[in-house]
């Protein structure tokens, strides 16, 4: 779960001795001072390294340079062992949810935050194919919706240089989504194979919209709503969503939070806000020990409410769900989530890349952690592998779905 997210440019790292200097007194700098919007990062006051630490690590990451630079035969690509000795950095903290995002990857993360992207509207995977990589999903009144493109069609080549066919110059997945997108406007060709047939398509990139929330009005009066994150515009679409069931008197509402990674508390909190009766929503301490309480107001949705988890509702996703389970306004459904208790924030590092660090910790409405235990739903019920897969690319039908017909029954006999 992600509090705070800023952007901060400085001068291009050249070396792994440069790189560990610079990302420290970046890093010190940026959590001590102001950002460029003028929000205080906060302080490293009782967490700077011994200064005999700090001066044994420069002193050993010299030395390496040293060797590297005086025996090492091949060619060294700078950008890249600046990456990798700041990824392994963030690593030796042991911190699953901290990680490092190289400055070519920066823009699709941002992307992914904000719920939007420039690209041609794929969902692309390497699962059973032998070659190329096989297109699982279309966004409706994309770029590639309107070329032609299905699910199933194999891309074989971007741009005429081919992926994953096993030859030395194919492109792997991450290196095919990159290419795919870009500017908005400029155009990508794809060799594609549709039904044994192969051809070639130009294809103009645009900024495509995810869709991040879904809903169904049931038969039996109930709303299902999937909820696919919390990132940007997360609660303006569930809360349109859930206004539109109020008119239509909704008997009671099936959340569906599986496979959702979290996102932004904001985005949490009022989503919660307008579901639960006044109290405590969020309970957060960070690095410098101030603790915030957001609070709900009186207002809220009397109705039967169920909400569906599984091992992979992180974060934002979890903490619904517990709420919800705390005030009674909801029974979960499901698996054990994985438990997790600490939030993060994005800072820009010199080179244009960035470092998603943990700088907090949550606690439940009641101040439980869910570190390590997770949520225990109120109703277990797992699903096949086989089942699993299906729903995470969309092709598990509600009858066929366990955890799913299981909420339902709940709902209807509330």
């Amino acid at each position: 779960m992600n509090e705070n997210r800023r952007t901060r440019i400085w001068p291009i790292v050249i070396s792994v001795l440069v790189t560990a200097v610079l990302t420290f007194w970046g890093t010190f700098l940026l959590m001590v001072g102001l950002n460029q919007q003028g929000r205080l990062i906060g302080a490293l006051s009782g967490k700077q390294t011994e200064e005999g630490a700090q001066s044994k690590y420069l002193s050993k990451l010299s030395e390496i340079r040293r060797n590297i630079d005086q025996y090492f035969i091949g060619e060294v690509d700078e950008e890249k062992l600046a990456d990798e000795a700041a990824s392994g950095m963030i690593k030796g903290l042991g911190d699953e949810w901290s990680f490092y995002i190289s400055a070519k990857d920066y823009d699709s993360y941002l992307e992914g935050m904000n719920n939007a992207y420039v690209g041609i509207g794929v969902v692309i995977s390497a699962e059973n194919v032998e070659k190329g990589l096989k297109i699982v999903e279309v966004t409706p009144d994309s770029p590639a919706y309107q070329a032609g493109l299905e699910n199933g069609d194999l891309i074989l080549k971007v741009d005429g240089v081919p992926v994953l066919d096993g030859s030395d110059n194919a492109i792997d997945l991450n290196e095919t989504k990159n290419r795919v997108r870009g500017k908005e406007g400029t155009k990508v060709r794809l060799t594609v194979s549709h039904a044994d047939e192969i051809r070639d398509i130009s294809i103009t990139r645009s900024t495509i919209k995810t869709v991040n929330v879904t809903h169904e009005f049931l038969d039996n009066g109930v709303l299902y709503v999937r909820i696919r994150n919390f990132e940007k515009d997360a609660a303006e679409d569930v809360l349109a969503v859930l206004e539109e069931g109020r008119k239509r008197q909704v008997k009671g509402i099936l959340f569906d939070v599986r496979y959702n990674p979290g996102g932004f508390k904001d985005e949490l909190v009022k989503i919660l806000d307008y579901l639960l009766p006044e109290g405590p929503l969020f309970r957060s301490v960070d690095y410098a020990g101030k603790e915030v309480v957001d609070q709900s107001d009186a207002s809220c949705l009397n109705l039967p409410m169920a909400v569906l988890v599984n091992y992979d509702s992180y974060s934002a996703a979890e903490f619904f769900a517990a709420a919800l389970q705390e005030y009674k306004a909801a029974v979960i459904v499901g698996e054990q989530t994985y438990g997790k208790g600490r939030f993060q924030t994005t800072i820009r590092i010199s080179d244009g890349s960035a470092v998603n660090l943990s700088v907090g910790q949550y606690t439940t409405p009641n101040g439980v952690s869910l570190v390590g235990k997770g949520i225990a739903p109120d109703y277990p019920v797992d699903l096949s592998l086989e089942d699993k897969e299906k729903f995470y690319y969309g092709k598990l039908e509600h009858q066929n779905d366990a955890q799913f017909l299981k909420g339902i029954e709940v709902l209807t006999n509330e």
